[in-house]
């Protein structure tokens, strides 16, 4: 924080940390350097995703079965775009939760075994922090309110005396997945995610349709609003395609509603609960920075609302292109080796993964 001294003292020689992303349907592989200057270097970062038919979400067990089957290229790659080997490493990351089960174990499995092949020590990351940690060094934000939006978790996040501090979350589904999940219903394909194609389809939305607004003090619920936007596809003014015909006793053609405008009302509506608790976050810490991290963060609309808000309070936003706000290995790299440059390390028999790992169970030891 501004004022204090940061506990991180410059290493004496460049390290490199290698981290392992899978906790979900992207497999990221990405080397990070800290120099003695005090710069963070980006030498590679090598993704796969693993993508399902339009109408379907993807399952652990498959999941799991394409990390397994892509690691070792996407290792290789991320190796070779880096210019270094798993010799040059200095320690191995990987992604501890949260996140699901069986994806999980694999890249898990995975890092165990380079640590102990290589010999090199190895450090569990939690999955939010790796966000945060990649996006402030990307964006050169100070001190922000942390916005953590994603297909598993919505969070409003601050730091405070070394732990970043939940100030709100949803109470019931991630908004990633509300999105996920109506792409789904209205038939919008999953490449390359289902919620830029929701983004997309809303740019063309007319229609402003009444849904549930439903901020509870500083937290959200996305289901209800969600149960609420699938019916409207189950109402004889819905049509799939303008070219549908209407049944009988339909509605004229000035009153209908077409999937976009279902996706632009979903997307003002949520996205606007989201300002509304993050500039109440804001107003509590007396912060002027606003920081969207996490794969909804990639959502240009989000961000142009989140930024009005913003200027209003005489404050900016801080936000990543889809290199590093979707999952990726470099932010488990970066956040494993700032816990590594403190000491922080596992013995093998404590790498463990766990689908749920609360982003304020981890002691940043790294800030002031």
């Amino acid at each position: 924080m501004p004022g204090k001294t940061s506990p991180l003292l410059p290493p004496t020689k460049s390290v490199l940390a290698l981290g392992l992303e899978g906790s979900a349907n992207k497999l990221g592989i990405g080397i990070v350097e800290h120099t003695p200057n005090g710069e963070t270097k980006i030498l590679s970062n090598v993704r796969h995703t693993y993508i399902t038919p339009p109408g379907e979400g993807f399952l652990p067990r498959d999941t799991a079965q394409h990390h397994r089957d892509w690691i070792m290229k996407v290792l290789k790659d991320s190796c070779k775009t880096a210019g270094v080997g798993i010799g040059d490493i200095d320690c191995i990351c990987y992604t501890k939760g949260p996140g699901m089960g069986a994806p999980l174990q694999s890249v898990a499995l995975v890092a165990r075994t380079l640590s102990l092949l290589y010999s090199k020590p190895i450090v569990p990351v939690n999955h939010c922090v790796g966000h945060i940690e990649i996006a402030r060094v990307i964006t050169h934000a100070r001190n922000p309110v942390v916005l953590y939006v994603s297909g598993g978790n919505t969070q409003v996040i601050a730091y405070s005396k070394q732990r970043y501090r939940i100030f709100g979350e949803t109470l019931d589904i991630a908004v990633g997945n509300c999105l996920d999940r109506f792409a789904r219903v209205v038939g919008l394909p999953n490449d390359p995610s289902p919620g830029y194609n929701i983004e997309q389809l809303a740019k063309k939305g007319k229609r402003m349709l009444p849904l549930p607004y439903a901020t509870k003090g500083m937290d959200v619920s996305l289901a209800g609003i969600l149960s609420s936007v699938e019916a409207y596809t189950t109402d004889k003014r819905f049509r799939s395609s303008l070219s549908e015909p209407p049944p009988d006793g339909g509605s004229s053609e000035e009153d209908i509603i077409t999937p976009a405008d279902l996706c632009f009302s979903l997307q003002e509506n949520v996205f606007a609960m989201l300002v509304e608790i993050t500039e109440r976050a804001m107003a509590h810490v007396r912060s002027k920075e606003v920081l969207i991290v996490g794969g909804v963060g990639c959502n240009e609309r989000l961000q142009e609302m989140m930024g009005v808000m913003a200027e209003e309070r005489g404050g900016r936003v801080f936000a990543t292109d889809e290199r590093y706000c979707i999952d990726n290995g470099i932010m488990i790299a970066q956040a494993g080796l700032l816990a590594y440059r403190m000491g922080q390390k596992a013995p093998i028999e404590e790498t463990t993964c766990t689908q749920r790992f609360r982003t304020d169970e981890v002691h940043v030891s790294w800030r002031a």
